[in-house]
Order: structure tokens, then C-alpha cells, then sequence
């Protein structure tokens, strides 16, 4: 079976590209940046990644994410993930970024995005690996600086979608809908990570504001039997993940027993 799944043709379709950054190069990155890690060893480094839900994710997420500062430290992070997906054979990745998350710290969106599209361009080049790049607005942010980064996105045409990520629970995504509108209007594709934290109402919510097309996760439409009926009537994809979304599951559970 390994082999199997191994060799046959595949599409990637829900990764975040600063998730993709494994231990090895983040030391790597660390040293050319010359940025202290806490942890002195890949090793032990390995041991911090360890979380039991979302926003413990996030926050491991966002502290390793402070590595990234030059455009060659984004393309290096690009091609490890591309190199390493076409030896399992995709064929075809759709990818996420998070352009606040640097932007915040004082990079140029123009370095992360240049830093990964001739990643992506030097990838199909060299192995015929074809990639998307999707543009995501995080709900712990405002609106308004939503909308100032796709202005800004629109400028370079480099991307392909629009995407809302982040925490759910808490951050009503209704607060995005001029954004969303602006980016339709403008060509793009909409997307949300939906129902991962978030319960069914907030799938609803995306579907009705947002008027997305797509939704990463989803896994609380199967709470409530006329959405999951809207989502077939209207042939909606659910780029779900099961490994870690399944690994949560049975972590809160093993919690509750311990």
C-alpha cells in the first residue's frame, strides 16, 4: 500500500509553505539570519513539536516563521517543499502564505512573494511540477489590513486565489466580506479554512458572506445534514486533512481519560 500511494499521480492541495519549514532548515536559516533558537539541537527542537489543538499550532507556527527574512530564505524553504513532493510523485501543488506574518515583522511582501514564485517557476522548470499560490487573510486580523495587502497583491498578479486562515473560534469571518467581494471582482478565486474549529454555522457563514468556492477542512459540515446536502447540491470541495485533523481528535479524547 505504501508503495502504492507512493507511485500514483498526486495533487496537493492544502499546505501552508511556512508549514513546511523542517527542523534542519530552520537551524540552517537561523545561522545565516544569525537568530538565537531556543533549543540548541534539531532534536530537541523536534521535541517543541508538540501541540493538542489549533492555536497551539499557530503560535509554534508563527515563532519559527521569524527565521524567514530574505527572498532567498523563501525560495529555499519553496524548493525543499517542491523537491521533496515531486519525489512522491505530485504532479500539481496549490500553496498557501501568510503575508502578515512577515509583513508584521517589517518584511516586504514583494521579498516573500518573489522568494516563492521563482521557487515555484524554477520547480516546473526543472521537474515539471506545476504550483498555485493562494494569498491568505488571517481572522485574528482587521479587515482593513486585509484589504491593504490585496491591493497590494493585485499589483503583482502572482496569485491565484484568495484564502482566510488562522484561528476560527471567535473570529466571525463576516467581517471579510468586502475583502472577499474586492478579490472576485478582481479575478480571484475565494477560498476559507472552515469547520476545522469553528462549528457548522461558520461553514454557513463563509458559504453565505464569503461566497466561497472552496473550503479547506470542514470537518463540522458533518454536523449538520443540510449543509453537508448545500455542499453536494453545489458540488463544494472540502480540502480536508485527516491525519492531523484526526490526531487532534484522539489527543483531546486520550486528555479526557488521562
Amino acid at each position: 500500500m505504501k508503495n502504492f500511494i507512493q507511485n500514483i499521480p498526486k495533487a496537493e492541495l492544502h499546505l501552508h509553505i511556512e508549514g513546511t519549514l523542517e527542523p534542519e532548515m530552520l537551524f540552517k536559516l537561523a545561522k545565516r539570519n544569525n537568530i538565537k533558537l531556543k533549543e540548541k539541537s534539531v532534536k530537541k527542537l523536534k521535541l517543541s513539536y508538540k501541540f493538542d489543538n489549533l492555536q497551539d499550532f499557530l503560535d509554534i507556527y508563527n515563532i519559527r516563521s521569524k527565521v524567514l527574512i530574505k527572498k532567498r530564505d523563501f525560495y529555499d524553504l519553496t524548493m525543499a517543499y517542491l523537491r521533496k513532493v515531486y519525489q512522491q510523485n505530485v504532479l500539481h501543488a496549490e500553496m498557501f502564505f501568510d503575508p502578515p506574518t512577515h509583513t508584521n515583522r517589517g518584511i516586504r511582501y514583494t521579498t516573500v512573494l518573489n522568494g516563492i514564485y521563482d521557487a515555484m517557476r524554477d520547480a516546473e522548470k526543472k521537474w515539471g511540477i506545476s504550483s498555485k499560490l493562494i494569498m491568505c487573510f488571517q481572522r485574528d486580523l482587521s479587515a482593513d489590513s486585509a484589504m491593504s495587502i490585496l491591493k497590494e497583491a493585485l499589483k503583482h498578479k502572482k496569485i491565484v486565489a484568495v484564502g482566510l486562515d488562522s484561528a476560527e473560534i471567535g473570529y466571525s469571518p463576516s467581517k471579510f466580506k468586502e475583502v472577499f467581494d474586492h478579490a472576485r471582482k478582481n479575478g480571484l478565486l475565494t477560498v476559507a479554512h472552515t469547520g476545522e474549529e469553528g462549528n457548522a454555522e461558520d461553514i454557513w457563514e463563509c458559504l453565505k458572506s464569503l461566497k466561497i468556492s472552496r473550503i479547506d477542512h470542514g470537518n463540522h459540515s458533518m454536523d449538520d445534514e443540510k449543509l453537508v446536502k448545500e455542499l453536494t447540491e453545489r458540488k463544494i470541495t472540502l480540502t480536508s486533512c485527516p491525519l492531523s485533523n484526526y490526531y487532534l481528535k484522539v489527543v483531546k479524547k486520550w486528555r479526557k481519560i488521562q
